[in-house]
């Protein structure tokens, strides 16, 4: 097997040497669709962002349309041109394909793995696809949606209209900012519903018995027993005229409250879930991330203007909460492992530096990196960080630095925060971890490499595809990553870290071959 380093600006022994003192180094949020973007891009960035103003909102990772979707036995790869869905079959790498609604354009599987769903663009429609047998049902949707949400307990999905994601390629007709569809997947019951405007999202509760739509001025709550879905809507803005964009929506474990952070507004929104009472929480200047921690006891809001932490009871919001001062503009956090610590940082300025909060403690420790943060991603057992960079500079950076106006990611072990910072050729596209926690994976745009790293030892490899890649994912509870490519019939790798072996799918619907690398 073919195979090429990274670009390294100093021998390896030097550099892990001269950055294990001072280059210590989560991407928001990747949960298994399985794939998190490492590109939002430079442009919006502010170098010399104050920390008085509310300056651009954090932004979280998202990279889901047309990504492949796994389960524990099968890769589906969505093939919008040609409106079907192909199944490939782990570990024999069996290829079949069925037809599905028009235009394809999101496919997610289920958490019980039993099917899939995709949201066909053309047709107004989704597809549901029972995983072992290929066997189709299209339900007809609203029309125009381009988002969809499945439920936790795989008994539903959300599909709405997201404007963020709209490339202005629409069919011309009437285009609603308040619908949602409803779709029960085992009845395939459809069931359209208008909730507030621009809707941003959905939260399942955990016992599947209700669904929140959060949008910028309201709350929908939907009883998911009801024999017929309607919504409850709750108003949480002040001012419903000129409401303030709701960004991030969280539930208390118990199901008793939602809390709503809303850009530019400084308190915390609280519902009561019970009484559908709105109420509200001051949680400092300008908070920018909302996050409930692993054990689901504890809510802490990042103020960014002020520069503190409001850690929250999460079944007691209104008791006295914990204020943690941070001595940067950091705007978001990340927890990692089991909640004993968590990362602050930001993409919103060009900030060359990340702190760590010990939550037993409370003590916050800054570190510096060799570049601004683009994204940050967690190992899943928590030991290992992994920071993809901006290729834009800090302010004060060293223009004769090899990093200077580089691409570039670091390695990190949260424990000992020895760290390997490497150049970049390109920009990265996507990446992905293995379920142990061993591995990561990721792509750059413009080349033919799957980057493998060690999160163990810090070190990586590098493995020739056959074409360029566009998405890559991990196999669910294995080592084994997958990679689609720019292929005009189709191709798929899998490649296993531990074997050191590529196997390559091409043309998934004409003679479809595997070819040992």
């Amino acid at each position: 097997m073919e195979s090429r380093m990274l670009r390294s600006p100093l021998p390896l022994v030097l550099l892990l040497a001269s950055c294990s003192a001072d280059y210590d180094l989560g991407a928001g949020d990747h949960a298994r669709d399985d794939t998190g973007d490492a590109s939002e891009g430079d442009a919006d960035v502010d170098a010399d962002a104050d920390s008085d103003d509310d300056g651009p909102p954090e932004e979280e990772d998202d990279f889901l349309s047309l990504a492949p979707s796994a389960t524990d036995a099968y890769v589906f790869v969505a093939n919008p041109t040609r409106d079907t869905v192909t199944r490939i079959s782990v570990p024999s790498l069996e290829v079949l394909t069925t037809a599905v609604g028009a235009g394809p354009s999101v496919i997610q599987t289920t958490a019980d793995y039993s099917r899939a769903v995709t949201l066909n663009e053309g047709s107004d429609s989704v597809s549901i696809i029972e995983a072992s047998t290929l066997a189709v049902r299209e339900v007809a949707i609203r029309p125009n949606f381009n988002r969809l949400a499945l439920s936790g307990d795989a008994a539903w999905v959300m599909a709405w209209y997201d404007p963020d994601l709209d490339d202005g390629g629409g069919d011309g007709g009437v285009q609603s900012f308040n619908e949602v569809s409803f779709v029960h997947l085992d009845t395939g019951a459809h069931t359209p519903l208008a909730v507030g405007f621009n809707p941003r999202g959905v939260r399942w509760s955990e016992d599947g018995t209700l669904a929140l739509v959060v949008s910028d001025a309201s709350l929908a709550l939907i009883d998911l027993t009801a024999t017929t879905l309607s919504p409850t809507l709750i108003e949480i803005s002040d001012d419903p005229v000129d409401a303030p964009q709701a960004e991030e929506v969280e539930l208390s474990p118990d199901g008793s409250y939602a809390y709503v952070r809303q850009f530019g507004s400084n308190d915390l929104v609280v519902v009561d879930l019970v009484t559908l009472g709105v109420d509200r929480v001051t949680v400092g200047d300008n908070p920018t991330d909302l996050d409930l921690s692993p054990d689901g006891n504890t809510l802490t809001v990042v103020s960014r203007g002020a520069q503190e932490l409001w850690v929250l009871e999460a079944t007691n919001p209104f008791a006295v909460a914990t204020v943690v001062p941070f001595d940067s503009p950091y705007g978001s956090l990340l927890y990692t492992g089991d909640g004993s610590q968590a990362i602050l940082y930001t993409n919103a300025s060009l900030l060359a530096s990340f702190a760590v909060w010990d939550t037993a403690t409370g003590t916050i420790t800054e570190r510096s990196l060799v570049k601004p943060v683009q994204s940050l991603g967690v190992s899943p057992t928590g030991g290992s960080l992994l920071a993809f960079h901006t290729q834009a500079d800090a302010a004060d950076a060293d223009p004769d630095s090899p990093f200077a106006g580089e691409w570039a990611l670091t390695l990190i072990d949260l424990g000992d925060f020895r760290q390997n910072p490497m150049l970049l050729p390109d920009e990265p596209a996507s990446y992905s971890t293995s379920d142990d926690g061993r591995y990561g994976f990721f792509v750059m745009d413009g080349n033919k490499w799957l980057e493998v790293l060690d999160f163990d030892t810090l070190l990586y490899e590098e493995v020739t595809l056959k074409s360029p890649p566009v998405h890559l994912g991990v196999l669910p509870g294995s080592e084994i990553a997958w990679v689609s490519q720019d292929h005009d019939l189709g191709r798929l790798s899998f490649y296993d870290p531990d074997a050191d072996a590529l196997d390559t799918i091409t043309g998934f619907e004409l003679n479809s071959e595997i070819e040992h690398d």
